[in-house]
């Protein structure tokens, strides 16, 4: 099969083609299970590590000195982090009990959109967990005010950065595909 010059454009500049990598479904579904595995090892020990801590705050001393909004605070962190573990650790699961069923391609989709809905509840958890943090520590409405500057950088870093990155891609395409068209002809 001959190379169309979209995949020598892309070869050129180091990107993947947009017909894919010439693997088959399950090849493919095993890449992205594989990648997802990494992903979530990441993701999956900060949580444990939170979620530790936020167990074990209950049985310190200082905790029978929390205020009600405190101990209000407290109960919704180790709720969204108990949420937050289980849609994180959800997917292992899921390819479990799914596995020999010949469903890895639909095993992998439902395991993503559960690793998203985990990162969107770590998220949350992160924030709470700051907010109750920041208010013992502080005793001051500056905690709300930093507590929305890092939720900022978290959206920022977690969220807006690969959108925009997927935007500037999704436009570059656009502009070389349209490029191509016109016999590679500069615009006017």
């Amino acid at each position: 099969m001959t190379p169309t010059a979209g995949e020598d454009r892309h070869a050129e500049s180091g990107r993947e083609p947009d017909i894919g990598r010439h693997e088959t479904t399950e090849e493919r579904a095993d890449r992205l299970w594989t990648d997802l595995l990494q992903e979530l090892r990441v993701a999956q020990t900060g949580v444990q590590i939170l979620f530790g801590f936020l167990l074990a705050v209950v049985f310190q001393s200082r905790f029978a000195a929390l205020s009600d909004t405190d101990r209000t605070i407290y109960v919704v962190t180790v709720m969204l982090g108990s949420a937050t573990a289980a849609a994180l650790i959800g997917p292992v699961s899921l390819h479990r009990l799914l596995t020999g069923h010949r469903l890895k391609p639909q095993t992998v989709a439902w395991a993503s959109r559960m690793t998203v809905l985990g990162l969107v509840l770590l998220f949350c958890t992160m924030c709470s967990a700051l907010l109750l943090i920041l208010r013992v520590a502080l005793h001051n409405a500056l905690a709300l005010w930093l507590v929305g500057a890092m939720a900022l950088w978290f959206l920022v870093c977690w969220f807006v950065f690969p959108a925009w990155v997927l935007a500037r891609s999704t436009s570059e395409d656009e502009t070389s595909d349209a490029h191509s068209a016109r016999g590679g002809r500069p615009d006017s």
